[in-house]
């Protein structure tokens, strides 16, 4: 309980480190609520990192933000922030709809670029986006799509922990409570490419992917539930789907931004649902070579349970399940059967502390690519057109339509 407290009182007030004089100056497009975390507080540790800029659409905003959170330079717009020569890179959580715009903008201006997810609106953008000739030089911009959690010790640990031939299901849960997000939520609007699959589902998507290793064949089905009426019946407010991989397993999500229900009792039916993000992968039974009768088999088959992997610098659990059976070889019969289970934790990686959260491991990672350092971890442009390929074509099985585009340039 104390290292629990002590590493989460680390991540939320952390000790700035002395910055070099080459430190990577960034900028921030919008005054977002998810760049404290996402980049201000992450690069406070990191001596090769300095916010120094800020521009939002609404001028007094962006003053008062700079001012919370110490921020020297405020930008009349965005547009000035990029053209701002002493900014090195850019930090891009604006609104989906505008995120190919403003990324292909920081990129003409020489600008690196760390990228929310979705990184796009649709995989047309993706292609244009991460093909272009803007990225193909030696010396050319980083850009990289945010998908944080994979950055994490929590996540490598788990990814060793799996035999991907012989995963044969895998789920990711990702659900946001009832009244977090307002119905008028950008998030929730059409036109700036929401839905819960662009947000929750955009997690659950990238963890079965990257558990397979590999893309699926085949969407076997989705469903989803639309916005109440007399809003947006374009954008979906939850979306699960299934998928077959050439493995032949399947993977599944759910993905629910404004979650109601799902308790022991209807009694609580419209409460706002209550639940950790969870992925369990389940794998085939494995013959184990043991000195058994030669009319019997022992078979294990090992499931595992990975709670909160969004945010597992807070807390997190890796559940290892093996379900062991000795059974006959000709009738089944079985002989004996038994459990046994494992908790592990993962905190502290090759680098850093263990109160580094997942937003600290990926901008370490990002200032390595910037530096031109070897990374442990990396998202590239083909690994994001792929996911919005996957994203458009869960859309078109809903028989919604694909996010619009809004390129601006």
């Amino acid at each position: 309980m104390l290292g629990l407290l002590r590493r989460n009182y680390d991540v939320w007030y952390p000790t700035e480190a002395p910055k070099q004089s080459d430190a990577i100056r960034i900028g921030l497009l919008g005054a977002s609520k998810i760049a404290p975390i996402a980049v201000i507080s992450a690069a406070k540790t990191h001596p090769e990192v300095f916010v120094a800029a800020v521009a939002a659409r609404d001028p007094k905003r962006a003053t008062a933000y700079a001012k919370k959170y110490k921020i020297p330079i405020v930008h009349e717009s965005y547009q000035a922030l990029l053209n701002d020569p002493a900014i090195d890179a850019i930090y891009n959580p604006l609104p989906n709809g505008h995120h190919y715009e403003w990324t292909i903008k920081a990129l003409q201006a020489g600008k690196h670029v760390l990228l929310e997810k979705p990184s796009v609106s649709n995989a047309t953008e993706a292609r244009k986006l991460f093909e272009s000739p803007l990225l193909s030089g030696p010396d050319s911009p980083v850009l990289l799509e945010a998908f944080h959690y994979q950055f994490h010790p929590a996540w490598q640990k788990l990814l060793g922990l799996i035999d991907r031939e012989k995963i044969s299901e895998a789920h990711a849960s990702l659900i946001i409570p009832k009244g977090v997000i307002s119905l008028n939520d950008i998030r929730c609007r059409f036109d700036l490419a929401g839905g819960s699959l662009m947000d929750t589902g955009t997690y659950t998507l990238s963890c079965i992917r990257k558990l397979f290793g590999t893309e699926p064949e085949q969407c076997l089905g989705v469903d989803h539930r639309k916005m109440p009426p007399g809003l947006d019946q374009n954008v979906d407010q939850a979306f699960s789907g299934k998928w077959r991989f050439p493995n032949g397993g399947v993977g599944t999500i759910n993905a629910d931004m404004i979650s109601d229900g799902g308790y022991f009792t209807s009694m609580l039916d419209g409460f706002p649902t209550l639940a950790w993000p969870k992925l369990e992968v389940k794998h085939r039974e494995v013959l184990v070579e043991s000195d058994m009768p030669l009319d019997q088999e022992h078979v294990v088959q090992k499931t595992i349970v990975m709670w909160n992997f969004v945010m597992p610098f807070i807390w997190h659990r890796i559940d290892v399940q093996e379900s062991h059976t000795v059974r006959g070889k000709s009738e089944g019969t079985i002989v004996k059967e038994w459990m046994e289970t494992s908790f592990l934790k993962e905190y502290r990686g090759k680098v850093g502390t263990d109160s580094w959260t997942t937003y600290r491991h990926q901008l370490e990672e990002f200032v390595n690519e910037i530096r031109r350092r070897p990374v442990a971890a990396w998202i590239d442009g083909s690994d994001s057109i792929k996911q919005m390929e996957m994203i458009d074509g869960a859309y078109e099985k809903a028989g919604l339509p694909v996010r619009p585009s809004n390129m601006g340039v």
